[in-house]
C-alpha cells in the first residue's frame, strides 16, 4: 500500500508518518516509480506506537517494541527490552501518583482552611455589630 492509504488506515498523517520513518521506527520500501510502499506488517507497527502513545508513552520509548515485532515477536512487548520499558513506565506513573497525591493534599488543606476563613467571615457578619462583608476580588460590599 501506498502511504496515502497506510495514514489513514492508521488515523495518521503522511507528515507523522515520514517523521517516523526519518526516526528510523518505520521503513519504507520503494515501488519501481520510486514511490513508498508499505505492507500490514507496517500497520501493525504504527497500531503498537499508537497504543504506546496513548498510554503516554515518548516515541523514543516506542523503540523496543517495533523491534521486537521487526524481530518477528507476535507482540511487540514479548521482548526483554520492551518489559523494562514497561517497568520504567509504572515506575515513573506510581512517582507521579505519589506527587500528585501530595498535590492533592495540599489543595484539599487550603481549601478547608479558606472555608473555615469564609464561615468566621460569615459568623463575624451575622453578630450584631459585625463587619460589612466585603468581596476579596473587589474591595466592595456584598
Amino acid at each position: 500500500m501506498r502511504i496515502g492509504e497506510l495514514a489513514a488506515r492508521a488515523g495518521t498523517t503522511t507528515r507523522t508518518l515520514r517523521y517516523y520513518e526519518a526516526r528510523g521506527l518505520l521503513s519504507a520500501r520503494r515501488d519501481a516509480h520510486g514511490h513508498r510502499t508499505y505492507d500490514e506488517g507496517d500497520l501493525r507497527l504504527l497500531e503498537q506506537i499508537r497504543t504506546l502513545r496513548d498510554f503516554g508513552f515518548g516515541l523514543e520509548e516506542t523503540r523496543p517494541f517495533v523491534e521486537c515485532l521487526r524481530a518477528g515477536h507476535p507482540e511487540g512487548d514479548t521482548c526483554p527490552a520492551s518489559l523494562a520499558v514497561y517497568r520504567r513506565k509504572l515506575a515513573e506513573l506510581d512517582a507521579l501518583i505519589g506527587e500528585l497525591r501530595g498535590v492533592r493534599a495540599s489543595v484539599a488543606a487550603h481549601l478547608a482552611r479558606a472555608e473555615r476563613a469564609v464561615d468566621a467571615l460569615a459568623a463575624e457578619a451575622l453578630a450584631p455589630g459585625g463587619p460589612e462583608p466585603v468581596c476579596q476580588l473587589g474591595g466592595q460590599g456584598l
